[in-house]
């Protein structure tokens, strides 16, 4: 009976190490399962902004400085796509919107138009054949999706880099509805890898208003929706507004090295270049993108102390 129990025991034992085993093994491969579904999902790891690179590599550009890179804004029609991939611009920008009567489908369109003579579709089927950047501007989450869709279908014959734009916060003196940050980052930012996500702040300027810049509540709030992102972004900066923003700015840049700015400007906006000057003394000129008007590059090249 003595020999019975010391089995018995010996047995208990035994299985114990053999559940306690079994389990751990389990936990390790459920472990290593998320593991891998977020290497998945993150990518393997932060991505610097390539655009810089891939213009000097194709001889486009001598050295690393955003202010090089030359852009051709609205390429909203068939006429305006084919003048930017046969014009000197190394950067196209276009508007997507989607189309409100049948058949809905993402259309190269600025608001008020909300129809175009191209789709993105055969928008895409040009550029491909061409050795130009692209900057997509969405001016509704509606067409996001589908365009990502499409976006990816072209991916592998697209040549130069491709950027990613919205309004996803408010900024100062803006009226517009930005779009949703979150449901805009859940339909691309797990796309492309080494995409430019270029996310900014609704804003407005007047000639008849004091013009506040942009806060640290502004700043500090794009950090949030940006800091556990990997791929590169830039931020859209409106040039007339930068001259009491340059601490916010100063700061933004410091968390991460894959933050840069694009300064652009309004029409009508009235811009003294020489506020842009900390920036470019300040910073690495790899860093700033100036998205300027073709005058207004001109006098800001031309400032002493600028070259």
């Amino acid at each position: 009976m003595g020999l019975n129990k010391v089995r018995f025991r010996r047995f208990c034992i035994l299985f114990v190490i053999i559940a306690g085993l079994t389990w751990t093994a389990c936990f390790y491969k459920s472990e290593r399962s998320i593991e891998d579904t977020g290497t998945r999902l993150t990518g393997a790891g932060p991505m610097s902004d390539k655009t810089l690179d891939y213009f000097i590599n194709k001889g486009t550009l001598q050295q690393r400085d955003g202010a090089d890179i030359r852009w051709y804004h609205a390429a909203n029609s068939k006429h305006q796509i084919t003048q930017a991939i046969q014009g000197d611009a190394q950067m196209i920008e276009a508007d997507v919107l989607l189309r409100t009567r049948d058949p809905q489908e993402p259309i190269m369109a600025h608001p008020p138009n909300t129809d175009s003579d191209i789709t993105l579709q055969e928008w895409l089927k040009m550029v491909v054949h061409s050795d130009k950047g692209i900057k997509l501007d969405f001016k509704s989450l509606a067409a996001v999706a589908p365009s990502m869709t499409l976006l990816d279908e072209a991916r592998a014959q697209l040549k130069g880099p491709v950027w990613i734009n919205a309004d996803v916060l408010p900024g100062p003196g803006g009226t517009d509805t930005p779009l949703d940050a979150q449901e805009f980052l859940r339909a691309v930012a797990l796309k492309g890898e080494e995409d430019v996500l270029s996310l900014g702040w609704t804003t407005g300027w007047s000639p008849y208003n004091d013009n506040p810049g942009y806060s640290w509540e502004m700043v500090q709030q794009m950090e949030a929706v940006c800091k556990n992102l990997t791929q590169p972004v830039t931020f859209p900066v409106r040039a007339a507004l930068l001259a009491r923003s340059f601490s916010q700015f100063r700061w933004l840049l410091e968390q991460s090295d894959r933050y840069t700015l694009t300064i652009w400007t309004g029409q009508t906006d009235s811009l003294n270049v020489e506020d842009l000057l900390p920036y470019r003394q300040t910073f690495n000129r790899s860093r700033i993108y100036y998205d300027l008007l073709e005058s207004q590059i001109a006098k800001f090249r031309a400032l002493p102390g600028n070259n």
